[in-house]
């Protein structure tokens, strides 16, 4: 029994990569797509963000469709995934206030939309970073053997 326990556990040691890289790049798709459409309709866009109320409809459409397309390619990359998972927190935040509160009657209402699914996925993303299989961690790596005290820091 112990060895069965022991060989599924490194075994799943073996396969941890594959959840952030299959969580960046399932986001990572939905948001570079979303975003490139949201960039090629921005006049719908702010018509939307404008009946939300959102300040500076135009402006912000541009903002947040920019944030959903380059925040999906850079998270499909693995590269910048803190940061960008960070602004992309932000956004769904903030359609969850505007576009999703005023229809909830409840927090089984809100359980239910998929803008909260994005979000707890970006706040692991924000927390745990992009994982070993991402540019971050060969940035990070190329760092520490550039920077010994960078290493040493880290192990302390």
């Amino acid at each position: 029994m112990f060895d069965i326990v022991s060989k599924t556990l490194s075994l799943t040691r073996k396969l941890e990569w594959t959840g952030p890289l299959l969580v960046r790049l399932t986001l990572g798709l939905v948001f570079a797509i979303t975003g490139w459409g949201k960039l090629h309709n921005l006049e719908n866009v702010e018509t939307l963000f404008a009946s939300l109320q959102i300040p500076a409809p135009g402006f912000n459409a541009a903002f947040v469709s920019t944030i959903e397309f380059v925040g999906g390619i850079l998270l499909i990359a693995g590269l910048g995934t803190r940061i960008a998972s960070a602004l992309l927190i932000g956004v769904m935040t903030v359609a969850i206030l505007t576009a999703k509160l005023p229809e909830l009657h409840g927090v089984t209402d809100l359980a239910n939309t998929i803008e909260l699914t994005y979000l707890a996925m970006f706040v692991w993303l924000a927390v745990a970073g992009a994982g070993s299989a991402s540019l971050d961690r060969l940035a990070l790596s190329r760092m520490k053997r550039d920077t010994p005290e960078l290493t040493h820091a880290h192990q302390h």
